[in-house]
């Protein structure tokens, strides 16, 4: 898609990313007067802001993270205009309520995508291409060694790996983002097998979810007065900051494992001190990442977070304009950042 004009309509700033025409800034890192976010994860969703503007389906989450914000909502594909820029969100495919968020000015198109991925998991909305001059791309797994198989398969491992803990009479304890990655573990999981107990961090998400009419396996919230003698055949879902807890010790004998795209990496795992790996993630691999950047057909791309001047490079060399921009975005954490907090001031 050819540009028609060079204008920043969106601005790389101290405080994120800024339409100076319309003075309205999309998941800003620091306090502002009007901020659309595209999703509730902490490292694109903060406090602070006047007033807020998310997807109908990511604001229930948005509002029970930050509290007490002045937030709005907007479907999927509804155009709002301010000052002449119009501004509309689309489905991003990472997790649920996810948005991309397109900006045009006087024929000049940008989409910001925050987090995304192309695989449908059933659960978020599934990912739209959406056609632009500047598109703005995480790259959280921009190296061809991050090439993702059909989650079909990842499930079926996670299930006949707990089958086997429930033959030997282990607990099954298994991480994943308290937002996001655990409703999509939870979605794939053989309930035939067994109960299924969450972490307090992970249950008070699934509260929201339930609480928009959305269907999701029947849990258990892990509280002090659960018998330690419940736990074995059975499986715990907690977010990757309970690893090593103190509140993790009562579940024995267990068998640890991690779903995470960097169990892709040789020696994650270990490190974790997990016996198994799930690469699972909610982020785009190698091969869907050009996939989503080339059916945007943008000329020029703007990469903010991950391997960002790696992929830079690569896009040059396949003739894009492309650059890095510096933001405060992390994507996915294997040490949990995302769940520290809820973690820390969670128990049961």
């Amino acid at each position: 898609m050819k540009n028609s004009s060079k204008n920043d309509l969106l601005q790389f700033t101290s405080k994120g990313i800024w339409c100076a025409q319309a003075n309205v800034f999309i998941d800003p890192w620091k306090p502002v007067d009007k901020a659309f976010i595209t999703h509730g994860h902490a490292d694109h969703s903060r406090y602070g802001s006047k007033a807020y503007l998310a997807t109908t389906t990511a604001a229930p989450v948005i509002k029970y993270r930050l509290g007490n914000i002045n937030i709005n909502t907007i479907n999927f594909g509804e155009k709002i205009t301010i000052n002449g820029v119009k501004f509309s969100f689309h489905p991003a495919g990472h997790i649920l309520g996810s948005a991309q968020i397109r900006v045009e000015y006087k024929g000049e198109i940008w989409v910001a995508s925050g987090d995304y991925k192309l695989e449908n998991d059933g659960l978020a909305e599934a990912f739209e291409p959406i056609k632009c001059h500047t598109f703005i791309t995480e790259s959280t797994f921009g190296l061809p060694v991050f090439n993702w198989k059909p989650q079909t398969e990842i499930f079926a491992d996670i299930n006949n790996w707990w089958r086997q803990n429930a033959t030997e009479g282990k607990v099954t304890f298994i991480t994943g983002y308290s937002l996001g990655k655990a409703q999509r573990i939870l979605q794939g999981l053989d309930t035939s097998i067994g109960k299924i107990y969450t972490h307090g961090a992970v249950e008070n998400i699934n509260e929201v979810i339930r609480n928009q009419g959305i269907n999701l396996p029947d849990t258990i919230r892990v509280t002090r007065d659960i018998s330690p003698k419940d736990y074995p055949t059975n499986l715990v879902l907690a977010p990757p900051g309970a690893l090593n807890s103190a509140w993790m010790k009562k579940f024995k004998p267990l068998s640890i494992g991690i779903a995470s795209g960097w169990m892709a990496m040789r020696g994650a795992r270990r490190r974790k001190a997990a016996e198994r790996g799930f690469v699972l993630s909610d982020h785009v691999d190698w091969k869907d990442l050009n996939t989503a950047v080339k059916e945007t057909g943008a000329e020029r791309v703007v990469v903010t977070h991950g391997y960002t001047a790696i992929y830079a490079q690569y896009l040059q060399e396949m003739g894009l304009e492309a650059q890095v921009a510096t933001t405060e975005f992390t994507g996915e954490n294997l040490d949990g950042e995302e769940d520290k907090k809820e973690v820390e001031t969670t128990v049961g």
